[in-house]
């Protein structure tokens, strides 16, 4: 390590490259590519050999980026906690990061226990009712939705239909549902409808009448799976499966509870009885 001088500004100790990478534990690859996206510049890069070499103030800021890539914060996010004009600008930036942590730490750990709670419990059989249901007047949304985007469409159609329904002063008549053609599960990708029923003179759309096997899911949606093999697997071993979408009744919805536990979804699964509805 030697005095430099660059523009004029003295320089009392360049650090090479490998041994800043050595101080700081961020590889060579990664300090370039952070000094090609502006994030950690070198204090000086020797206009011959391009040489890169650091500052020993710039170890700290290593050790900050290296940080928060730990904590899986992106590279624009820490960039804009480094260029933050202040401190409430750059707490804003990691508070948010921080949230997106915490909801992700708990859908793991909601997964977790999901997973435990399947492997360990033994099969309960799943109560079925037999369900005629007849046509009925709703407000819609139908799009194509791939699988992946279910979740946060699902959200924004059903926020749209009880704005539509308050805006127009129409009371729902029943919980809202929707409709999953089997080409969802086994494409990944289908048209979706979701419904909110209304009274007949306001309504949109008929939801089509149907013979039902419907099973209660009580718990989060991130389980439905269970209720949907209980609930296909006592139509499957019956033969009165018919083609037709699944449908879902959201009795009590996450508009109505904030803990998951709480939910309760009726999966309908579309049959052809033999029999009077039971």
């Amino acid at each position: 390590m030697a005095p430099l001088h660059q523009e004029g500004v003295a320089l009392s100790v360049r650090i090479a490259i490998g041994d800043f990478s050595t101080m700081t534990h961020l590889s060579i690859k990664a300090l370039r590519h952070y000094h090609d996206i502006g994030l950690l510049v070198p204090a000086v890069v020797d206009p011959s050999t391009g040489y890169r070499f650091y500052e020993p103030t710039q170890v700290t800021v290593a050790q900050v980026i290296r940080r928060f890539r730990d904590l899986g914060m992106s590279l624009p996010e820490v960039k804009a906690v480094l260029a933050a004009p202040d401190v409430a600008s750059r707490n804003e930036v990691i508070v948010a990061h921080l949230s997106r942590m915490e909801s992700q730490l708990a859908q793991t750990q909601a997964m977790v226990a999901s997973l435990r709670s399947l492997l360990e419990a033994s099969p309960t059989a799943v109560a079925v009712e037999l369900r005629v249901v007849g046509s009925t007047a709703a407000l819609a949304v139908t799009e194509r939705v791939a699988i992946a985007e279910l979740d946060a469409w699902w959200d924004a159609a059903f926020a749209e239909l009880y704005a539509a329904a308050r805006a127009a002063g129409v009371e729902p008549v029943g919980p809202g549902g929707a409709l999953y053609p089997p080409e969802l599960f086994q494409q990944e990708v289908s048209e979706v409808i979701a419904f909110v029923p209304v009274p007949p003179a306001h309504g949109t759309f008929v939801v089509p009448p149907a013979e039902l096997a419907v099973a209660v899911h009580r718990g989060p949606f991130a389980e439905l799976d269970r209720t949907y093999g209980s609930l296909g697997a006592y139509v499957a071993e019956r033969a009165l499966g018919v083609p037709g979408p699944i449908r879902e009744y959201y009795v009590v919805s996450p508009a109505d509870t904030e803990d998951a536990a709480d939910l309760r979804t009726e999966v309908a699964w579309p049959i052809f009885q033999t029999t009077g509805p039971a």
